[in-house]
């Protein structure tokens, strides 16, 4: 059974200062947990942060894919995935560290190639928690089961930050068609 919460919080760029996001945080992170953030810009909560920007105070400062290409696989107990939340998000995010920005890195397929990736380094029974403009997370054909999602409307024109908690099937197996 999934729950689902709503709540109404005034928006904040960083994501894990709403007070309701936080507490979602808190209520499945366990500090004694392999925890990584890929996209951590100030956040301090994760074992292991990244940001592409060399402003934030984390371990890495490489694109998310080279992040979570550190990792073995069945290594990691939890994820917290926080990624920008549009295409246009990735390109400001880009060009303020200087990178280029390619047509891949602006599809679709740039989210899902970061969810196979976390996939597969994540440990059976792990968690994946991540935030958006939309409640797809991981999903059942990567081998998750979704366990909570929280709305957090921000009222106004602003977009609802989505919150989606997953939990990796401790068994899974893929078929090939």
């Amino acid at each position: 059974m999934t729950i689902i919460t709503r709540v109404w919080e005034m928006p904040n760029k960083n994501t894990f200062d709403i007070r309701s996001i936080r507490q979602l945080i808190y209520k499945y992170h366990d500090t004694k947990m392999l925890s990584i953030d890929p996209f951590a810009n100030k956040s301090q909560i994760a074992s292991f942060t990244n940001d592409l920007s060399d402003e934030f105070n984390t371990e890495y400062h490489l694109d998310a894919m080279d992040f979570l290409n550190l990792f073995k696989d069945r290594e990691v107990d939890f994820v917290f995935y926080d990624p920008p939340y549009s295409p246009r998000q990735v390109s400001e995010c880009y060009n303020q560290v200087g990178r280029s920005v390619t047509m891949k890195d602006t599809q679709s397929t740039w989210r899902s190639s970061h969810l196979d990736k976390i996939s597969s380094i994540i440990k059976p029974g792990g968690i994946l928690m991540s935030f958006g403009w939309n409640s797809n997370g991981a999903g059942i054909n990567r081998g998750f089961q979704m366990i909570e999602i929280l709305l957090v409307a921000h009222g106004g024109s602003h977009n609802d930050t989505i919150c989606v908690v997953e939990r990796k099937h401790e068994v899974y197996q893929t078929t090939l068609l």
